[in-house]
């Protein structure tokens, strides 16, 4: 089984960031680049030049190798927070999916704001069932997302994010037993892909160790079917222009 791991395009959060984290939302949606940067990587895996399913294709010894295009993703899965929601629309359009919703692959702290005063830390639900439905016709959502939200807590603490990642982990090895020559791609965050890259290496509890991802940044990871996992390459973002890099 191929994997694809694409970061979310830059949020509005993304955006400001390094100048006042006042500005910060709980749930942010994504900026003008980053609608720009998802219409590049969904143009991209529909019908780009991919050089390692060509080399595939060659040492296959399959005679149109050569005039490949595109990932043929069967798949796609993504999370809840609208950045990755709304990332994951013109991917599946382009490619003729449905995304999947899968709330597990939800980014490190779950929805939160971290107040300077007396409110402290505060949690929100995130958007309803009904409120996905209504922006994002179409999307398949698991009964953990409710008419009050997906999202229960406050501030999710790092270890238990990693043990999101590592049932995450568990499942795509289930999938890839199932479906060994599917093509499965993810919309998630960078601090959740860190984790599950850890996971599947099988590093965790490791702090020390961080995989950079861009904005749409995409990773490859191979499930083999004698069991193992090929990590093919980390944060490629060649179908980016040097503008929209962030």
């Amino acid at each position: 089984m191929e994997l694809y791991i694409i970061r979310h395009g830059q949020s509005t959060n993304n955006a400001t960031e390094a100048l006042n984290r006042r500005d910060r939302v709980s749930d942010p949606p994504l900026t003008e680049i980053g609608h720009r940067q998802a219409e590049a990587v969904a143009r991209y895996l529909r019908d780009g030049y991919n050089a390692d399913r060509i080399a595939d294709a060659i040492n296959r010894g399959d005679p149109n190798a050569r005039s490949l295009r595109g990932f043929d993703i069967d798949k796609l899965y993504c999370s809840p927070m609208h950045r990755t929601l709304q990332t994951a629309r013109p991917i599946a359009d382009a490619l003729g999916l449905t995304p999947h919703v899968w709330v597990d692959i939800h980014e490190h702290g779950g929805l939160f704001l971290e107040h300077e005063d007396e409110r402290g830390i505060v949690g929100f639900p995130g958007k309803t069932r009904a409120e996905i439905l209504d922006e994002f016709p179409g999307y398949v959502l698991t009964d953990d997302i409710t008419d009050e939200g997906w999202w229960t807590g406050t501030m999710e603490d790092l270890t238990t994010a990693y043990g999101r990642a590592i049932r995450v982990a568990e499942q795509l090895y289930k999938e890839a037993k199932a479906t060994p020559d599917e093509r499965i791609a993810i919309v998630s965050h960078g601090t959740f892909i860190t984790g599950l890259l850890k996971a599947l290496l099988n590093t965790l509890p490791s702090r020390g160790q961080w995989f950079s991802h861009h904005n749409t940044g995409m990773t490859r990871v191979d499930f083999l079917k004698t069991g193992e996992i090929h990590i093919r390459y980390i944060n490629r973002v060649d179908h980016l222009s040097p503008e929209l890099i962030t």
